[in-house]
């Protein structure tokens, strides 16, 4: 049978002719497989490109790239075999059909390449892609075979020519489930490329001289026969390696390129999925910082906003407004005799009567707690004493709250702009005080501001000068320290110093009552000295006690921010206590940063040199900006208690707190969460990754002399959630 020029037989003619010994050049031999080796490594990459392609255009042009890569590979290993052949008779190739063997060769490769491209094959569709490419390779070489001229005659055993064929076929179904690993493995699997295509071009050569196996040449009796040596097979093959590997890495290079391009468009999507994510908690965190989640009453700082805008309204229209301090009677009461539900439930009902009894162009804020303030348009005391003593008859009427009817009363103070006073905290401290006058005349009043109620600024100036008197005498003023425990070592690792006024007459008063004052009056940076200089001998005196590892967090004025002195007076505090300053952290809040974050951005850095670990307090209240909050230097995440004190109860807070614990984590911070008081509370928080607890469920602030028994002999939460501190003998504070 004849196909092309070529004779298939088993027995070779007996007409007077003369079998032909040929040989081949080994290192010809050597560079087709080189060749077809590197054209193997190609396809896989371009494998790749072809299946990770968006684009239909992009993909088809994967497809033909490959193709090319591939079938140019495949021929260039065949054509340098075919120099690789050394037959005693002159040898010539014939240029058309050469050329014909190419497009076979880069016809089956394309067929390859859309098998790659295929979003999901299936068994039966590598079996046919398989049979057409192992068809292809094998028409490619036989055509290449048939390109030939010489004298002598061909001819090819039908058995090994099947044999060829089969292990074309087979290479080209190795290649295919090759080349759907690797695409299913994108990353991490470059080096097992290597051994892959060394195998395909080995495969690829197999069916090469399995092929060359079957051809027996032949001449007439008489034919002069000599080695023809060609000076210039080597130089041809030679070149023919470097044009084919040229191409195929410049074609590896392209694939480079694309697919680093490719990966930083998915590192750019990620990054912009994660701004998404952290936007969109910024966009919960407002809405949380400005209304009240249970009432949905707009809170302490949406009120304040709206103050401002009304305040400067009335102004310019000389209009009265007058400002009512609402607070509910026992409330505490409610919330201990018939649960926090209970309150819960009577704060929402009470927001919803005082709102029905406004006009819609007033405001009803919830402060804090059972405190509410409104703001009401109206030009004299008698509109404002009637509209009060509304709100008060409404508050009679009686409640259903856990299955009880209860009466609840309230008390209002009022004050009225601009009779008394003309700036929002002037208006608010003196409806504040004519609210707490309320309530010290019995509950379910309401009074006026008035001049007797100054009385009480006075106080204020008197407790301002004995404040100043403590901080210059050292006296009256003392650090209380709470524990914060690390929940992956169940250690208590780090105190909060806490500062409290033993006042001679009022006794031991919170930082709410005097910080304020101080803050007000100028000497908040000698306050915050004093509690820097204090926290950090204090945390030595523990260190002389065994306690080396612990650490101290202290809280940092908003005011104190803005000096440049902060920096030297910790630097000066470490240095008179001789710890070292990675035992140090400096808390500050959201707001503190935000006011003047640029200020603040270069103070923190510059404390954070010294090796002072930096913290941001309150988080989720104030109004913290996720873009600077990437750029301070920060080492931990303080959540605010609010988030967590409704825990398991509320589900937003619980996704709130959930997202602000992976936006941290996301940020490199750690993250601590304040005002834990319950075992469910500290289950959540552990089951979410949250790295450090603080709150009343562990321990409520201690003196320095408690602190230490505590540390040693833990019992807050018992030994399964504590482990307590064993002091060392030698170890430098």
């Amino acid at each position: 049978m004849d196909w092309l020029g070529l004779r298939f037989a088993s027995e070779l003619p007996a007409d007077d002719q003369v079998l032909l010994a040929c040989t081949h050049n080994s290192w010809l031999v050597l560079l087709a497989f080189l060749v077809a080796s590197v054209a193997g490594y190609c396809a896989f990459d371009m494998a790749e490109r072809v299946a990770h392609a968006q684009q239909p255009e992009t993909r088809r042009r994967w497809c033909w790239l490959g193709a090319c890569c591939l079938g140019g590979g495949i021929w260039s290993m065949h054509f340098i075999a075919m120099l690789a052949f050394e037959a005693p008779v002159a040898i010539d190739y014939d240029i058309p059909t050469t050329a014909l063997s190419l497009v076979i060769v880069v016809a089956a490769s394309l067929v390859a390449m859309y098998t790659f491209g295929r979003p999901s094959v299936e068994q039966r569709h590598y079996l046919a892609s398989a049979l057409a490419i192992g068809l292809g390779i094998a028409a490619m070489h036989y055509c290449g075979m048939a390109a030939i001229r010489s004298v002598a005659t061909q001819y090819y055993h039908p058995a090994v020519v099947a044999v060829s064929v089969c292990v074309a076929i087979a290479a080209s179904l190795a290649a295919l489930l090759l080349s759907a690993f690797f695409r299913e493995r994108s990353e991490g699997h470059q080096l097992l490329k290597i051994p892959a295509s060394l195998a395909m071009g080995g495969a690829i050569c197999s069916m090469h001289f399995t092929g060359i196996l079957a051809l027996q040449m032949t001449v007439p009796v008489g034919t002069e026969l000599r080695l023809e040596r060609a000076d210039n097979a080597l130089q041809l093959g030679l070149s023919l390696a470097v044009i084919a590997g040229m191409v195929l890495l410049c074609a590896l290079g392209v694939a480079w390129a694309d697919k680093k391009l490719q990966s930083k468009e998915r590192d750019l999507l990620h990054v912009n999925n994660l701004l998404r994510e952290l936007e969109q908690v910024k966009v919960k965190l407002q809405t949380v910082a400005h209304y009240d989640a249970l009432t949905n009453l707009p809170n302490r700082r949406a009120f304040n906003d709206y103050f401002a805008d009304k305040l400067q309204s009335h102004a310019q229209q000389r209009q009265s407004l007058a400002v009512m301090f609402l607070d509910i009677d026992h409330f505490k009461r409610i919330n201990d005799s018939l649960g926090h539900d209970a309150g819960d439930e009577l704060l929402k009902v009470v927001a919803e009567r005082v709102r029905s009894v406004l006009r819609r162009e007033d405001v009803i804020a919830r402060l804090g707690g059972d405190e509410f303030c409104v703001l009401a348009s109206l030009g004299s005391l008698a509109e404002a004493r009637a509209l009060s003593q509304r709100i008060m008859q409404r508050m009679k009427e009686p409640i259903t709250l856990a299955g009880r009817n209860v009466t609840m009363t309230t008390s209002i103070g009022i004050s009225l702009y601009p009779d008394d006073g003309e700036t929002c905290k002037e208006l608010l401290k003196h409806a504040d005080l004519a609210l707490y006058q309320a309530k010290s005349s019995g509950r379910n009043n309401l009074h006026f501001f008035s001049r007797h109620l100054k009385n009480k600024a006075t106080f204020e100036l008197q407790l301002e000068e004995e404040l100043h008197q403590a901080l210059a005498k050292d006296q009256g003023l003392v650090l209380n320290y709470q524990p914060i425990l690390d929940l992956n070592s169940g250690q208590v690792t780090k105190l909060e110093a806490l500062v409290r006024w033993q006042h001679p007459q009022l006794g031991l008063l919170a930082p709410d009552r005097f910080i304020g004052v101080a803050e007000a009056n100028g000497f908040i940076a000698e306050l915050d000295a004093w509690v820097l200089r204090r926290a950090c001998r204090d945390l030595a005196s523990l260190a002389a006690q065994g306690f080396h590892d612990l650490r101290v967090a202290v809280n940092c004025s908003a005011l104190n921010l803005s000096h440049d002195e902060l920096a030297d007076e910790v630097l000066r505090a470490l240095q008179d206590s001789g710890i070292r300053p990675q035992r140090l952290e400096l808390e500050v809040t959201e707001n503190a940063l935000m006011s003047n974050v640029n200020q603040a951005l270069r103070l923190l850095e510059r404390i954070r040199g010294l090796g002072v670990s930096i913290s941001i307090d309150d988080f989720g209240t104030g109004y913290s900006s996720l873009a600077y909050l990437k750029r301070l230097p920060l080492d931990t995440l303080k959540i605010d208690r609010s988030f967590v004190m409704d825990i398991p109860g509320s589900h937003a807070d619980m996704e709130i707190v959930q997202a602000i614990i992976g936006m941290a984590h996301t940020l490199h911070l750690q993250v601590v969460a304040e005002g834990v008081e319950t075992r469910e509370q500290l289950d959540f928080l552990r089951s979410h990754s949250c790295d450090f607890i603080q709150g009343y469920l562990l321990s409520k602030p201690q003196p320095l002399a408690a602190i230490a028994e505590f540390l040693r002999h833990p019992h807050g939460l018992g030994s399964s959630n504590v482990l307590p501190l064993r002091p060392v003998d030698s170890n430098p504070a």
